[in-house]
């Protein structure tokens, strides 16, 4: 569970809703033909980019990263890596087979290794898995970041709307004031959509995507190594060039207190 996206909604919704509450009747704040316009203009917008499959998926995708994104320490994946070494120089490759690897990637490349498979098939097929879900991230940011910049654009396009119905019914005072909620509620439910919702993930999908990029290089780097029958500690030092300077200080400082 990622807790920032919970808690960065949750206070931004707060901040909109105490300042509506303050200002009176919330009920005067929904529209339903302003969120129609919005929500509806935006995924039609969407959906004529991109093909109607991928716009589902990239929902899916990016609510699952938003909310259950799961940052891979890389001390702990060298730690893991080096574990199984161990297990490797003690009971030999199929010793594999009995341990339980949380990390897909690296379940996958430990079962390569098991299963005897040539170097270049473990490499090649382990960088398309990587490759394939950095595009399928890409492409997920790229569809959310197309429904934030539509959601504004709608909103101004219903504001547009009810501005000349307001205008058009200039002799009926009573039409005015429905006219002019639609103009200017568009305009709000646009906004709080992109940059509440939409702008967000995209960016979060982005950040995933470099995590992953990196992540995953150093676990394909990492099951090379096992599957050379490296030893545990000299594969330590060969991924330590993907730990943080801080992670290195930390592991500095480890070593000096043993």
């Amino acid at each position: 569970m990622d807790i920032a996206t919970i808690i960065g909604i949750v206070a931004g919704s707060l901040v909109v809703g105490i300042a509506i509450l303050m200002g009176g009747n919330p009920g005067t704040f929904v529209n339903i033909p302003s969120l129609c316009i919005v929500v509806g203009g935006g995924l039609a917008a969407t959906v004529i980019r991109f093909p109607l499959a991928k716009v589902f998926q990239a929902l899916a995708l990016g609510g699952k990263v938003a909310f259950t994104h799961k940052n891979k320490d890389a001390k702990d994946m060298i730690d893991e890596i080096a574990r199984l070494a161990d297990v490797v120089r003690k009971e030999g490759p199929l010793g594999l087979e009995n341990v339980d690897i949380e990390d897909e990637l690296l379940k996958k490349g430990a079962q390569f290794v098991s299963d005897g498979y040539e170097e270049d098939v473990i490499f090649e097929t382990l960088e398309r898995e990587r490759d394939l879900y950095l595009d399928r991230l890409e492409e997920g940011k790229l569809i959310y970041k197309s429904l934030g910049d539509a959601a504004p654009a709608f909103g101004m396009i219903g504001t547009l709307v009810g501005l000349v119905q307001m205008l058009s019914t200039m002799d009926d005072p009573a039409a005015i004031g429905p006219a002019m909620a639609v103009a200017l509620l568009t305009t709000l439910y646009g906004a709080v959509i992109a940059n509440l919702v939409c702008l967000p993930i995209a960016d979060k999908l982005s950040t995933k995507g470099k995590i992953e990029d990196l992540n995953s290089t150093l676990t394909i780097d990492g099951i090379m190594q096992l599957r050379a029958g490296k030893n545990p500690n000299v594969i330590r030092e060969m991924l330590q060039a993907y730990m943080t300077d801080k992670q290195r200080a930390e592991l500095v400082a480890e070593g000096a207190a043993a």
